[in-house]
């Protein structure tokens, strides 16, 4: 594991496995509605200490969010985001 304790420069890039491409790691702060992805931690520690990051940077409620939830299947995900999706279209 990395020694670094920032994350890495805006720039830098890493394949995300969610999306299939690559993302900088500002988008894994906030990807789950204003909070980390809750694969942050685990994508980021090979580049930089990312859960000592995470929990200087996170309200104990704000991790227990992101980290300590249970995740939603895919499928269940996807069918909240069209629902969503079909909401707002339709206003």
């Amino acid at each position: 594991m990395s020694e670094k304790t920032s994350p890495p420069d805006t720039d830098f890039q890493i394949r995300c496995p969610k999306l299939g491409h690559q993302i900088t790691f500002s988008y894994c702060q906030t990807e789950n509605q204003g909070i980390p992805c809750a694969k942050a931690i685990g994508c980021w520690s090979p580049y930089f200490q990312a859960e000592d990051f995470f929990r200087a940077e996170l309200s104990p409620e704000e991790w227990q969010q992101a980290f300590e939830q249970s995740v939603k299947p895919k499928m269940l995900s996807l069918a909240e985001l069209i629902a969503q999706a079909q909401k707002t279209s339709t206003k």
